[in-house]
């Protein structure tokens, strides 16, 4: 849209084609209001939308104004946490540029972004990450909305509980069974009703009404894991068909694990099959290295469960700590 200004009036998605099992990854927001999201089948999405314009994914551009958006924030501070290409965590409570006034960084982000990518980008700004959040998706598109410290609990009050980190459908579920549907409403409960109810869980959910959030943002994380796969136009009929695709995979999953410079931290070897049906299902061992044949050997285990024609098929590993051999101090 910011590169050619003729779709910005029409409903449009990047994804895959329908025809090959393509899925949406993002689509615009006038395709949302027919219904179409991200992560939804290609031919759903255009059977809720006829007109709607599917263009492939362009990566190198996508990391290119993400890599210009980034360096914007950390021209107010190094403590910038990534969650993807377009989204990111910002701790500002130390900057010194505009008095340290959050509220006014935000605004002179989005300015800055707006002249120098070319796109809009919305804000949240409150105490703590949860909160920020939950307030950069407040007034989107292009929005920013302000969480004052002590505005929180009138406004944490108001959520309803699907909102909360940590709450997909089947918790959300659970929890309107219980009559909890608001953050009000689960002010209620006692956290040891909540840890019986919920588990661990529960004593998240027991500070997130509350609008408690001890969090930091941590600005680089460790690579736990490092993956593959590919969904098929056609489905693999039999497992013949299945190990057929290995040495495809495990060449692709060799190029990451380059990539990455990870191949001394491997701690486990893993496999996802989605079958026909849509159930998924993985199979891990440990290993310290890559190993076609033990990738065979998983393959044949996952497929046992179901023997049903196969969609998709996944290769990785689970990474360990970076090894240090460096004496630490005492203290």
């Amino acid at each position: 849209m910011r590169d050619d200004p003729r779709l910005r009036e029409l409903p449009l998605a990047i994804g895959g084609q329908a025809d090959q099992r393509g899925v949406i990854a993002t689509c615009n927001y006038v395709a949302r209001k027919f219904g179409v999201r991200s992560a939804m089948p290609t031919s759903q999405a255009l059977k809720r939308c006829p007109d709607l314009v599917v263009m492939r994914p362009n990566m190198e551009k996508y990391r290119l104004a993400s890599r210009k958006i980034l360096d914007i924030y950390r021209d107010y501070t190094e403590l910038v946490e990534p969650l993807s290409l377009d989204e990111a965590y910002l701790d500002v409570s130390s900057a010194k540029q505009l008095h340290g006034s959050a509220t006014r960084i935000a605004q002179e982000i989005r300015q800055r972004v707006f002249a120098d990518v070319g796109i809009t980008v919305s804000a949240g700004v409150a105490p703590n990450k949860f909160l920020a959040k939950i307030a950069s998706d407040w007034n989107k598109p292009d929005g920013m909305y302000v969480i004052l410290p002590e505005q929180v609990e009138g406004f944490v009050k108001q959520l309803e509980v699907a909102r909360l980190f940590g709450v997909g459908k089947v918790t959300a579920n659970k929890l309107h069974q219980l009559g909890i549907r608001t953050c009000e409403d689960l002010l209620q409960w006692s956290l040891p009703d909540l840890l019986k109810q919920f588990g661990k869980l529960g004593a998240s959910l027991f500070s997130l009404c509350r609008g408690i959030d001890e969090r930091a943002v941590v600005s680089s994380h460790a690579r736990k894991s490092v993956s593959i796969e590919e969904t098929y136009t056609h489905d693999l009929l039999d497992f013949q068909h299945c190990i057929a695709e290995l040495p495809v995979l495990y060449a692709s999953l060799q190029k990451q694990v380059e990539r990455t410079g990870s191949a001394n931290l491997i701690h486990k070897l893993n496999i996802k099959i989605r079958f026909n049906d849509f159930k998924q299902t993985t199979v891990e061992c440990r290993a310290n290295q890559l190993d076609q044949q033990v990738f065979a050997d998983l393959l044949q285990i996952g497929y046992q469960r179901k023997q049903l024609p196969v969609r998709l098929i996944g290769l990785g590993i689970s990474l360990c700590e970076e090894k240090n051999d460096e004496q630490l101090p005492l203290f």
